[in-house]
């Protein structure tokens, strides 16, 4: 596997890096496994100003983590800045909130005694993350665990090794052991070699359906606790009572975000048809006064995809689903620049035989449906094997929240745009993947949760079957 920067904006090859030999893979594991039993016999607190260097470390490093971000996949340089400090605010709240979160419960019981769970780390973890948020993904992993007392290896995209390495430097900077988080350039047999390492007892995973499948496989194969954040088809639902000139301010940010290069970006627009036509023209009109060039400058506000290989995909997405009876409103035309750019476009009329119904499109392009009532809202929005995130607007936010309760997905925002914090917990169902990360919930995915009963003194009186053998007459 060739890991390599190649600027997307440029088309320049800025750095290949070596592939990771075995011996670097064994030394991880070794350094990842002693630092896991230091870490057992300490308790979560020890590590929380550990936590709190790294966010600061980030903050003070802002600009250069963000320009590596951009040259790696060529985001926006203000979108990759607000991504390092969305990594601060992780690392805070996890240093902040991790110990409490940790705390033994106790359970009431009927048997002999005092009964409660510990939380304990599980052992070394590996991360296998994507390129479109080339921190974030980690942090996302990295903060809780940091707490919870699992080191972690990571497996990070072939086109953000920069990312990687400056992630893995900033760790390495702050005073948290360096087996904290090692970055290796491994190729996909040498995962399956991690994750086959009994030192190794969790795998979380962000990234493509394939890719999630593969991992997966290698987990269950391997009898090891996995996580697996997958693509989305997300819906973003347009109620008839809505307003329709904040919806469309809204909108239409929701999908260009990022180049429209997000799992929970708003993919498909499902509209109620008294709204539909003119949402259709303000989404042409925004769509039509994006600014792209140099992802570095200010007024920029197209990026560029980030490599040739997504684009040439999206592209032939595109030209199938026309092809196969999609109407083109907007866009799919040559942008005059050197880089990967691809003209934010809006497709209609798509129908259920159509491959762009139920594909992903990973990009800055919007399929825009008419429904009829807020049923075949919330029919459409579930006709598709994917559950990741999705969006409602309604001018009645309890009709709203009604509304997205039926949606099948992992998380749905009311008259909201979608947000990622640390408390909140993010994950999908279906074949966008399955655990969560973040907030209480995430922070005990790799967490041993061991039971102790504790009676002051032996308990005879049910030696003979114990409570649940003992006869009810």
């Amino acid at each position: 596997m060739a890991y390599k920067t190649v600027n997307p904006f440029t088309n320049e090859v800025v750095k290949t890096y070596p592939d990771a030999t075995s011996e670097q893979v064994e030394n991880a594991l070794q350094a990842t496994h002693k630092l896991f039993k230091q870490w057992e016999l300490e308790g979560p607190e020890t590590r929380a100003d550990q936590l709190h260097e790294i966010a600061r470390l980030m903050r003070e490093d802002s600009d250069h983590l963000a320009e590596v971000m951009v040259t790696d996949m060529g985001k926006l340089f203000r979108e990759a800045k607000g991504e390092v400090e969305l990594c601060a605010i992780i690392a805070d709240y996890f240093a902040d909130h991790g110990a409490d979160l940790l705390k033994p419960t106790t359970i009431d019981t009927i048997a002999t005694g005092t009964a409660k769970v510990l939380k304990h780390p599980t052992g070394v973890l590996m991360m296998v993350e994507p390129w479109n948020f080339p921190y974030y993904q980690i942090m996302r992993v990295f903060a809780p665990n940091f707490m919870v007392g699992n080191p972690m290896i990571l497996k990070h995209a072939s086109n953000t090794p920069g990312s990687a390495v400056a992630f893995e430097n900033v760790v390495k900077q702050s005073s948290a052991p360096d087996a904290s988080l090692i970055n290796l350039f491994v190729n996909y047999d040498q995962v399956s070699d991690i994750i086959a390492d009994p030192r190794v007892q969790g795998v979380a995973l962000t990234g493509s359906e394939r890719g999630g499948r593969s991992v997966a496989t290698e987990a269950g194969k391997n009898l090891k606790k996995n996580t697996m954040e997958l693509g989305g088809t997300d819906a973003f639902i347009v109620l008839d009572d809505t307003d329709i000139d904040t919806v469309s301010e809204i909108a239409w940010r929701a999908r260009l975000y990022n180049a429209g290069q997000v799992c929970t970006s708003s993919k498909r627009f499902i509209v109620a048809d008294n709204l539909y036509d003119q949402f259709v023209a303000k989404l042409k009109e925004n769509f039509a006064s994006v600014k792209p060039g140099d992802p570095m400058a200010a007024n920029t506000t197209l990026a560029p995809m980030n490599t040739k290989r997504a684009k040439d995909k999206l592209q032939s997405q595109v030209d199938e689903a026309i092809a196969s009876g999609a109407t083109l409103v907007y866009g799919n035309e040559p942008i005059d620049l050197p880089g990967q750019f691809f003209q934010p476009t809006i497709l209609t009329d798509i129908k259920p035989d159509n491959p762009a119904y139920s594909e992903e499109m990973f990009g800055p392009v919007a399929e825009v449906y008419k429904v009829h009532s807020d049923q075949e809202a919330i029919d459409l929005a579930n006709d598709s094997q994917l559950g990741l995130g999705g969006i409602v607007f309604s001018g009645n936010p309890k009709r709203g929240e009604k509304v997205a309760a039926q949606i099948e997905t992992g998380m749905v925002f009311v008259n909201n745009f979608m947000v990622s914090l640390p408390e909140l917990p993010f994950g999908g169902v279906k074949e966008s993947g399955y655990g969560r990360e973040m907030s209480a919930i995430g922070i005990n995915a790799f967490v041993n949760e061991q039971l102790i009963v504790t009676a002051d003194a032996p308990d005879m009186s049910n030696l003979a079957g114990g409570l649940v053998a003992t006869d009810p007459e």
